[in-house]
């Protein structure tokens, strides 16, 4: 009886180590991913910003044109490639948060 008390104290203690350290990683990951998002959304900002003022001085319709359509392709490769990068980080998340109940689940199925 005292055998098995102890072995669900230890097993108690050891879940609750894991989904600290399980909370430690997602909250670093989640930081990590917000601020890749703060930062891709200034640069979007920027580069909108940019190309409005060339819109606006534009000489010619063909150049408005040209600069509209200069925009709109770098704008859909950086949300690709930001999309593609935020995927990764999402996947490296899920990753870190789960790793630490990889033993428990191991211990357990014994």
């Amino acid at each position: 009886m005292v055998k098995n008390l102890e072995d669900v104290q230890k097993l108690g203690k050891d879940n609750v180590e894991a989904a600290l350290k399980s909370f430690g990683a997602l909250s670093k990951g989640v930081q990590t991913i917000a601020i890749e998002l703060a930062d891709y959304s200034k640069k979007a900002f920027e580069q909108g910003t940019a190309a409005t003022e060339k819109l606006i001085g534009a000489k010619s319709l063909d150049k408005a044109i040209e600069v509209q359509s200069e925009y709109f392709r770098s704008s859909y490769e950086g949300f690709v490639a930001q999309a593609t990068k935020l995927g990764g980080l999402y996947a490296d998340l899920a990753q870190e948060a789960f790793k630490s109940f990889e033993s428990q689940v191991a211990k357990t199925a014994k």
